[in-house]
């Protein structure tokens, strides 16, 4: 028997891949005093930025400086302006020289903005786009880490919807704190600070501000939640009805479908519409109440210090500085109002992503050893399986010891735990119940990730990306030699019409491979599964639903990959596996019949049975076409 080579690693790959970045800690969970999960994104995202974040606050008070000294100044050469002018000693150089002080130092404040806003938007900048890298990655690795199972339940419209709009949303969320509400409470806090210096009286009235604009927002502040909801949960029906919409394109058109799919895509945009409405209605409600509240706030802090100035309470130019004030506080504070439509965003679109981050059906690879070498040699112990959230065994009491280099197939009806057999093999799946030993250690304790170098697949559907053969054949590797390559496409027999496409092995295959037949795209499959050199091959219906001339090629393909391979077949048509080592017929989940070829057609059981069907559905359909 010839001995396979160690399978090449793709030289990307480290072990340290499969580790999910420190950024998954954003979202963990914690409960509550009452029971109820709370991420405390925010605190950790914050804690984790610290640094730039007060580096960046300090910069901003720079930065912002003519804002808060403009009032001062302003109110200060009006007084002086004021008093000089009432006074018999006229305008005098003390005068003159407090007013030029005056026009130097705003003339600074204003001109050291430019290099401060360049040096705020360096830091803020780094930090956010190093976090949003940081998230995206984070929700990237989390994907890859779940299992199989939560793929399936997940459809992949509503996957895109989340990390293509929510984890963006994610971003301007973060992009809020540093740019919005870290510099709005700040401003607040030093101009009613100046205010207090100035006059403690006007000071109490500014602080009427505060409660005011709290309380619209209490009062619109689960409206606007629950609209953003609903909003996003159409988005993400939106997105999977257009992922199907694509999916089905060739059979809507091949059945006259287009109208009744237009109609169904306007059913969820006409949704979607409706629910954006209800949200930019309430958003507007939510707008107005403030403005009109913090305008007539505005207008009687305009009328109050005019009445402490006809009382000589404050001076004239005072006016301005509490109205300057006034007008800058209630517009940083209204500015954190109106932030509300956009943080409840932010925040559904963060328990949105969390949806993914927090999932717990993952494959961890964390800790367990690295596999040097596997010989091939699977041992199924009693081995039981049902999907999660089902009492239905799929799979039940499966035993069947397997030496390296041997050939099994599994044949039987459809629902029978063919393909969860398989799936079992390749570690998407585990074991309910008992044991999968593979080179005599447990599928449990192996790290999935590298024991997979070791095995590849042929599946049923052929999956192919738009782009050359070659880069679909040699996908994921980075070191491989022409000699190697060439191998891989003689065995899977792809020459016999490669020499006839345009550019040979570089012509683009399309998108899922549509510019090639069913025939083809396999035999691409099968040179992609041979380049790795696996130890354990693993073909799953591979000529189903091929043509019987596809079918001849792709099985010349199959018998020249197996030599040397443990090999497991799952097969429709009888006819490909007479050379297995054994045959397994599935039942209901349960293994009936175990044995050669000769061995279950001279039995004359459940094997037989089949055989016979098939032979007698393959004889019609002959006389079908002729």
């Amino acid at each position: 028997m010839e001995i396979a080579e160690k399978p090449k690693k793709p030289r990307s790959l480290k072990r340290s891949d499969n580790v999910i970045p420190d950024y998954d800690y954003l979202f963990a969970e914690s409960a509550d005093k009452k029971g109820r999960p709370k991420s405390r994104f925010l605190q950790k995202i914050v804690k984790m930025n610290a640094w730039p974040l007060i580096l960046s606050t300090f910069v901003y008070i720079l930065q912002a400086a003519p804002t808060w000294a403009m009032p001062l100044i302003t109110a200060d050469i009006i007084n002086v302006t004021t008093e000089a002018v009432n006074s018999a000693a006229g305008i005098t150089a003390a005068v003159w020289r407090r007013i030029i002080i005056d026009s130097v130092v705003l003339a600074l404040l204003i001109i050291q903005n430019v290099p401060t806003t360049v040096w705020r938007w360096r830091i803020v900048s780094k930090m956010l786009r190093s976090t949003s890298a940081g998230i995206k990655c984070s929700v990237i690795r989390k994907l890859q880490s779940l299992s199989i199972t939560y793929h399936k339940d997940m459809q992949t419209g509503k996957i895109q919807s989340k990390f293509l709009k929510d984890t963006d949303s994610v971003d301007t969320l973060f992009n809020l704190i540093a740019f919005s509400i870290i510099p709005n409470i700040l401003s607040v806090i030093i101009s009613a600070g100046i205010s207090v210096y100035k006059n403690g009286l006007v000071a109490l009235f500014f602080l009427l501000v505060i409660p005011c604009n709290v309380g619209i927002s209490f009062a619109f502040r689960k409206k606007v939640m629950m609209r953003n909801r609903d909003y996003r949960l159409k988005t993400e029906g939106m997105s999977m009805r257009l992922s199907t919409m694509l999916e089905m394109m060739a059979v809507t058109k091949a059945h006259g479908l287009e109208s009744k799919e237009i109609m169904s895509v306007e059913k969820s945009i006409r949704q979607l519409t409706g629910s954006g409405l209800k949200m930019d209605k309430t958003t507007a409600h939510f707008g107005a109440w403030a403005w009109v509240v913090n305008t007539l706030l505005s207008a009687t802090c305009l009328v109050f210090c005019s009445i402490l100035a006809l009382n000589k309470i404050i001076g004239v130019g005072d006016i301005v500085l509490y109205q300057s004030m006034f007008t800058s506080i209630s517009a940083y504070v209204s500015g954190l109002v109106n932030l509300v439509p956009q943080l409840g965003s932010g925040f559904e679109a963060l328990n949105s992503v969390s949806e993914i981050m927090n999932a717990k059906d993952v494959e961890i690879n964390i800790g367990k050893a690295d596999i040097p070498a596997i010989e091939g040699k699977v041992e199924f112990k009693d081995v039981c399986y049902k999907y999660p959230n089902t009492t239905q065994y799929v799979v039940q009491h499966f035993n069947l010891k397997v030496n390296p280099g041997e050939c099994i197939a599994i044949v039987g009806p459809s629902g029978s735990g063919k393909s969860t057999i398989m799936n079992l093999i390749i570690g998407l799946l585990l074991p309910t119940e008992g044991d999968l030993l593979i080179d005599g250690k447990s599928i449990k304790d192996l790290n999935l990730s590298e024991y997979r170098h070791f095995i590849s697949v042929v599946p049923q559907n052929s999956i192919l990306f738009a782009g050359s053969i070659r880069e679909n054949i040699t996908y994921g590797l980075s070191g491989y030699s022409e000699e190697e390559f060439n191998k891989a496409v003689e065995m899977a027999n792809l020459n016999e019409f490669v020499k006839d496409l345009p550019q040979g092995l570089d012509t683009d295959v399309g998108e899922h491979g549509d510019k090639l037949s069913g025939g083809q795209k396999q035999r691409i499959t099968i040179a992609r599964a041979l380049i790795r050199n696996p130890r354990i091959l693993i073909l799953d219906e591979a000529t189903s639903a091929l043509d019987n001339i596809s079918e001849y090629h792709v099985q010349k393909a199959i018998s020249s990959s197996i030599r040397g391979r443990t090999t497991f077949i799952v097969a429709h048509r009888l006819s490909t596996i007479r050379d297995a080592d054994r045959i397994v017929f599935m039942e209901n989940g349960i293994a009936v019949e175990t044995g050669t070829y000769e061995e279950l057609m001279n039995k004359k059981g459940k094997f037989y049975e089949l055989k016979c069907l098939n032979d007698m559905n393959l004889k019609t359909a002959e006389e079908g076409l002729a």
